[in-house]
């Protein structure tokens, strides 16, 4: 008898409580401004200090008959949040802080400003083609560069040239009177 009676009145606390949460949240739900509702929901979520059973959908009328299974929301939450973490934390070893600043700095080129504006100036001390027609061009600091790409680039003895550092680990090679480059290679 005692048992009927607190089971009894647990259930009615229960469906109160679940019906005073369902008003809140339809109250939440009225907000016409974004930020308010998050506030409310927020709110709520704060003053609610266990979790809410919830039920999960019927697959068919035949399971309706059965009794519903019950599973606490936060539990279900926990379990995603404690995968996810693990996850997280087999992919990084590092702590939040370096974890941030490393996000932060993703992508970024770590090159100083003189690496940046390091040219190499010579003076073309003898231009040669190859069999494919590929220029060599020899400097006067006796450095031998031979054209990558198969663009039109011409240069005569006592040019004076720049060597400077290109996208993907490549050099090109230029002069400052024009506004044209070519990709070279460094052969000794």
């Amino acid at each position: 008898m005692r048992l009927t009676l607190v089971a009894t009145f647990a259930l009615a606390i229960s469906s109160q409580a679940h019906a005073n949460i369902e008003q809140q949240l339809a109250n939440c739900a009225s907000h016409t401004d974004k930020l308010d509702r998050l506030m409310c929901y927020d709110a709520l979520a704060a003053s609610v200090k266990s979790p809410v059973p919830t039920q999960l959908p019927a697959a068919s009328a035949a399971s309706a008959s059965a009794p519903a299974v019950v599973a606490p929301v936060a539990a279900t939450t926990a379990v995603t949040t404690t995968t996810n973490a693990a996850a997280a934390a087999a992919a990084t070893t590092t702590s939040p802080q370096t974890a941030s600043s490393v996000e932060q700095e993703f992508g970024l080129k770590k090159v100083s400003a003189e690496e940046d504006e390091l040219r190499l100036y010579a003076e073309v001390s003898s231009v040669k083609k190859d069999p494919y027609g590929s220029l060599i061009v020899t400097l006067s600091n006796n450095q031998t560069w031979k054209q990558v790409g198969t663009e039109r680039y011409k240069l005569k003895v006592g040019y004076k040239v720049y060597i400077e550092k290109g996208a993907l680990s490549s050099y090109l090679l230029g002069t400052d009177d024009r506004n044209s480059t070519m990709r070279v290679k460094r052969l000794n």
